[in-house]
């Protein structure tokens, strides 16, 4: 049994708090490693190397930071296949799906790459006689990302990236319950050539979170997961000073209008729905089927969950695999019964599916019609393979379910109508829409992120955003005089 720590000062550290957590193999449920928990002390250790680097990283030419930046984006390349490999083993998806993530996150290092242009300013020459004015953006200087299982290659490349390029040192603090991965990409940049101590991993629990939102010397925070938890670390980080981005969690609609196409409509609810076992906050948990769709909508999907292959993520063969612990596994069954116990209708019930290994953290593909608003299994964020259908009449009442929601990730419309559609994406509350795309997850020179409960604080992550939150501005008023013109005027600086 392997045993991970820390990355500290560009190399690894093992711990000093004397506490431990367990990391398992979602797909046979064994304990593979024990992962390192920092203490408060140890967090603010890591986060006074990380200050002393940001100074010198900060100063560094946009070139050298571009050339580092191209360096990591060819290693990362280069070595997705073991990347892939590694998420598979500790978080259980698919290998096709680690993989895509890590597409996905290839794709924000190569925005990254052209941070000579993102940090461009503005320059007006006479602004007054003989004054000129410009812009500048600046690094904060550390800044720290907390990151979630699901994703644990794809959301610290939302952050770090960005974040180094603009100049910061930034400080991860990834899921302990697979958290090789942030270690994997420690070493990455360190071969790459980014200085010691710029990219820094802390692994721990709720400890190390607090000593990161609390330490007077981390500017930033970014955050994704569970919509209480967003709300404490934007509540607390905020609280301390610090400027917080915090994703949270969803509840994503996929309405279907009666002029869809079914076939398409029944593959996405497929894709969009159990892909990664539901452990997505972009999955579709709900879909919405408006009018005399609903019976055939609903028929279509059935009949392709019998094909959907579960095993283990390692198979090629599998398509969809484990929960990520045995205690979430058991919490999604629970919602299943809820669901059936308040009146919805099991078309296919997960926990009594015997197409997958008896052993590992495993739970069929799970379908449930006739859902209300007022349903546990409709009111919370499962994160499972659950997909629940609510049959509604009108584009209307379509609509109202989506926007009196509490969340607003994302969500998406299914239809052949253009009018539909553009009127859909002008009156719908959710901050990422998807036409006949199921899971809008935006490319990476746009940004990320949700509305309402989905979201605490103004920026949206990577792209455009990302590089406003990872950097101030700084407006700069220069005037060069000939000698001697200067004079004393002490009234109001003017501009004629």
């Amino acid at each position: 049994m392997s045993h991970i720590a820390h990355w500290i000062s560009g190399a690894e550290r093992a711990g000093t708090s004397g506490r431990v957590g367990p990391v398992f193999n979602p797909a046979t449920g064994e304990k593979i490693a024990e992962v390192d928990l920092a203490s408060a002390a140890e967090v603010g250790e890591a986060v006074g190397i990380a200050k002393e680097a940001a100074k010198s990283w900060r100063s560094s030419s946009l070139s050298k930071r571009a050339a580092i930046l191209f360096a990591f984006r060819e290693l990362l390349a280069e070595n997705a296949g073991e990347l892939a490999a590694i998420v598979t083993r500790e978080h259980g998806k698919v290998l096709a799906d680690a993989a895509g993530e890590i597409a996905r996150g290839l794709e924000n290092v190569e925005f990254a790459t052209g941070i000579p242009h993102l940090l461009k300013g503005s320059f007006s020459e006479q602004a007054a006689t003989g004054v000129d004015v410009y812009s500048i953006r600046q690094p904060l200087g550390v800044v720290a990302g907390i990151t979630p299982f699901n994703f644990p290659a794809m959301v610290p490349l939302w952050m770090c990236a960005t974040a180094i390029a603009a100049g910061n040192a930034f400080v991860l603090k990834p899921s302990e319950k697979d958290p090789s991965a942030g270690l994997f990409l420690a070493r990455l940049w360190k071969r790459a050539g980014l200085p010691d101590g710029v990219f820094t991993v802390v692994n721990g629990d709720k400890e190390a979170v607090d000593a990161l939102l609390v330490h007077p010397d981390v500017a930033a925070v970014s955050f994704v997961g569970s919509t209480p938890i967003a709300k404490y670390i934007y509540e607390t980080g905020t609280a301390h000073g610090k400027r917080v981005q915090a994703l949270g969690g969803a509840k994503n609609h996929m309405v279907v209008l009666p002029d869809a196409e079914l076939d398409a409509a029944a593959d996405a609810a497929i894709s969009a729905g159990y892909g990664a076992a539901g452990e997505r906050c972009m999955a579709i948990s709900v879909v919405v089927a408006v009018g005399d769709i609903a019976d055939p909508l609903v028929a279509a999907i059935a009949a392709r969950l019998p094909k959907v292959r579960i095993g283990d993520g390692a198979d090629p063969a599998s398509e969809m695999g484990p929960l990520i612990t045995a205690q979430h596994r058991d919490k999604v069954a629970g919602y299943i019964e809820a669901g059936e116990a308040e009146g919805a209708t099991v078309v296919a019930d997960g926990r009594k599916s015997g197409d997958f290994p008896e052993q590992g953290f495993f739970l069929g593909a799970t379908l449930l019609d006739n859902v209300t608003p007022a349903m546990t299994v409709y009111t919370d964020e499962i994160f499972g393979p659950v997909l629940s259908v609510v049959r509604v009449e009108s584009y209307a009442e379509a609509l109202q379910l989506v926007n009196d929601n509490e969340y607003g990730n994302g969500t998406a419309i299914y239809t052949r109508d253009g009018g539909a559609a553009r009127q859909f994406q002008f009156d719908v509350n959710a901050g990422m829409v998807g036409v006949n795309v199921p899971i809008p997850v935006p490319v990476a020179y746009y940004s990320f992120g949700g509305w309402k409960a989905s979201l605490f604080g103004d920026s949206h992550m990577y792209g455009p955003d990302g590089i406003h939150f990872y950097t101030r501005g700084k407006v700069v008023t220069s005037r060069w005089p000939d000698p001697g013109t200067s004079k004393i005027d002490l009234g109001f600086p003017q501009t004629r």
